[in-house]
């Protein structure tokens, strides 16, 4: 039996690592650990004394594409997990979450799926086992990783499992009744919401994917001298988001705002990611007829799911978590992730091919997908997010010298 919650939590703060909110006192704990001493790895069985119940933490909408997996371990291996309930919550509400219950020893969330935000702001912390460093050898299945997510699981510094991948984008999502001249450059975005003011936007990046995937993107369609610093190498970039923000209305502090701006008409383009793209229209949150495009010389700037255990977890509980990880990095259980496309491709796995995933995922990809997409996944290069300090730092300065005053 599952049940799912949404994680409340007292207070959000304004960017990655700088979380600070409260908590409720966990309901329950686990064996006679010291607080925040977790098992030793010669201390961990290969498999669990009993069948333990799991309490995930999900704060990146990774559910949509590993619950299935996850319920299908369960169904297949009875003996090592009994049940699993889900809780949503926000990345910036993570840290409030979790400190409360390592400090105490009381862990009542087992296992928590995230993106690199939640990972960073967690190792900053020091909350997560480095279960890559301990128990690497027990989820051998990381060898297997395609390539760009294994330089994700190299951000990860070994204490967390990336589960699942995404070249990310950015690309550009546009309604073909309003733009005829598709743009494929900056430049020419800038052009064309210079001649259509207030009829392109992106949102805050700070809070959204496609926003920050954007501002990440920016330093390497523009030529900037050092994409990695965003203080010092990326005079291109704040130079033409300055330009470009006289004919930006607003910046909504989230994706769904963006999506809803292009479903209704408000705006007729925006910088988009693959799963945002293709989603929605699968869903029904926009239009089928929506349109998307690449730039000339895209370099993706990647993403990834993470899987990170709190400190202070019991031996069992590692156990069945680290058999549950090697089985979801399976192709047959990974091609999962194709989902509905919020994450396309999804897998993060050799051999995890479209033709694996269940019907219902080919036929959305099949109807809603892009038939370009694969061959520019293929065709251009990929790099990784900026490292945490770096991120905020992007995020700080956006916040400050452009969307001041708009979001």
């Amino acid at each position: 039996m599952r049940r799912r919650t949404t994680l409340q939590v007292a207070a959000v703060a304004a960017a990655v690592g700088l979380m600070a909110a409260a908590c409720s006192p966990p309901e329950s704990g686990n064996d006679d650990s010291e607080p925040g001493e977790s098992a030793a790895p010669e201390e961990v069985p290969e498999a669990p004394s009993e069948p333990v119940t799991l309490n995930i933490l999900d704060v990146a909408g990774n559910a949509k594409l590993t619950e299935g997996m996850v319920d299908q371990f369960v169904e297949e291996h009875p003996d090592i997990i009994s049940s699993v309930s889900w809780e949503s919550g926000g990345a910036p509400d993570l840290v409030g979450a979790i400190q409360p219950q390592v400090d105490s020893g009381n862990i009542s969330i087992d296992l928590v799926m995230t993106g690199n935000d939640g990972l960073s702001a967690g190792i900053d912390q020091d909350l997560w086992i480095p279960i890559v460093d301990e128990f690497g050898d027990r989820i051998p299945n990381q060898e297997n990783y395609i390539e760009p997510a294994a330089a994700m699981q190299e951000l990860a510094q070994g204490f967390g499992v990336v589960t699942t991948y995404y070249p990310s984008g950015p690309l550009l999502q546009y309604n073909p009744d309003v733009v005829s001249d598709v743009p494929s450059t900056p430049e020419e975005v800038l052009d064309w919401a210079e001649a259509h003011p207030g009829d392109f936007g992106y949102a805050r990046p700070a809070n959204s994917g496609p926003g920050r995937t954007w501002l990440m993107g920016l330093p390497y369609l523009l030529g900037d001298e050092d994409p990695s610093d965003p203080e010092n190498g990326w005079d291109k970039t704040w130079e033409y988001l300055t330009e470009l923000n006289q004919y930006v209305d607003n910046y909504p502090t989230g994706t769904g705002q963006v999506i809803t701006n292009m479903a209704d008409g408000t705006w007729a383009m925006t910088p988009i990611t693959t799963g945002w793209d293709i989603e929605p229209r699968a869903n029904g949150q926009e239009p089928a007829s929506i349109e998307a495009a690449a730039f000339d010389d895209l370099t993706w700037v990647t993403d990834a799911h993470y899987a990170v255990i709190p400190r202070g977890q019991s031996a069992d509980k590692i156990s069945a978590i680290v058999n549950l990880l090697n089985y979801m990095l399976t192709p047959e259980v990974n091609a999962m992730a194709y989902d509905h496309g919020y994450f396309y491709p999804g897998p993060s796995v050799e051999g995890a091919t479209l033709d694996l995933a269940p019907q219902e995922s080919q036929d959305v990809i099949a109807e809603f997908g892009r038939d370009w997409y694969d061959d520019l996944i293929d065709s251009m290069p990929t790099t990784t997010p900026l490292p945490p300090e770096q991120m905020v730092t992007a995020f700080d300065i956006w916040d400050r010298e452009i969307g001041a005053g708009k979001y």
